[in-house]
């Protein structure tokens, strides 16, 4: 018998930000003698499902890890399907309803134009949204991020904008295309793989990790309040000893 996981967190432990590597359509599909296509279609309707549950929640930014750099080299046919299944996932109408702001980052320009000219339409159509943000990390990889912030940074200093002596790691923050949001405070990752995949590398230098054998398309409300359970039976120490921030946590009380 599955455990319900849903009433057993605390809804005054939820963490502000989450986000999620989507890892398994494709086994999924295989699994049941399908093509790779219905899992990613499968995982479309996850997603779908994700963003309400997330809300439902509490959480206030939600980022999935949705194609990489690395993706672009797939399967032509796969990589066509894909890029299909993105336009048409695109639901405008799923934000304004729930009051979600809608994000992206990554190359954007490496996409079919007419999948990023409707992401950015979203983008502006629910940029007043306020209830959640939801990231949709597209042609992103954490190397390609770190880089362009490096370059932005080093023509500010060649130009005298900025001195050698300035450059820190909230500058750094602040030149990455994450730099309107938290760190991730959790980060799942679905489909049974434990690595990170050259997502969020820096930002996730103090999340914690959550990683579960269910694939993707699996992923029910139930799995993600099973995550967040996880999360919320650990001590978030950022260096500290379990002491200091048990003595902190009773000074403030």
């Amino acid at each position: 018998m599955t455990m319900d996981y849903i009433n057993k967190i605390d809804k005054g432990n939820i963490p502000q930000h989450i986000a999620i590597i989507m890892d398994g359509n494709g086994r999924w599909a295989q699994q049941r003698g399908l093509e790779r296509s219905a899992g990613h279609q499968a995982g479309a309707a996850t997603v779908r499902k994700l963003v309400e549950n997330a809300l439902k929640l509490g959480v206030r930014y939600l980022t999935l890890y949705t194609f990489s750099t690395e993706n672009w080299n797939r399967p032509q046919a796969e990589v066509a399907a894909l890029m299909v299944l993105l336009f048409e996932s695109i639901e405008e109408e799923i934000f304004m309803k729930n009051n979600v702001s809608f994000r992206v980052i990554g190359d954007i320009d490496k996409l079919p134009s007419n999948v990023s000219e409707r992401l950015r339409a979203c983008e502006e159509r629910t940029s007043k949204n306020d209830a959640m943000t939801m990231v949709l990390a597209l042609s992103y990889s954490s190397k390609w991020e770190i880089v362009e912030a490096v370059r932005t940074i080093a023509q500010r200093a060649t130009e005298g904008v900025i001195a050698i002596e300035d450059i820190d790691d909230k500058m750094l923050d602040e030149s990455l295309t994450t730099n309107f949001m938290p760190d991730p405070d959790l980060l799942i990752r679905t489909g049974k793989e434990q690595r990170l995949s050259n997502f969020l590398l820096w930002q996730c230098a103090y999340s914690e990790f959550y990683f579960t054998e269910v694939l993707w398309p699996d992923f029910d409300n139930n799995e993600l309040c099973k995550a967040v359970y996880d999360y919320q039976q650990r001590q978030r120490r950022y260096g500290k000893t379990g002491e200091q921030i048990s003595e902190t946590a009773r000074t403030n009380k």
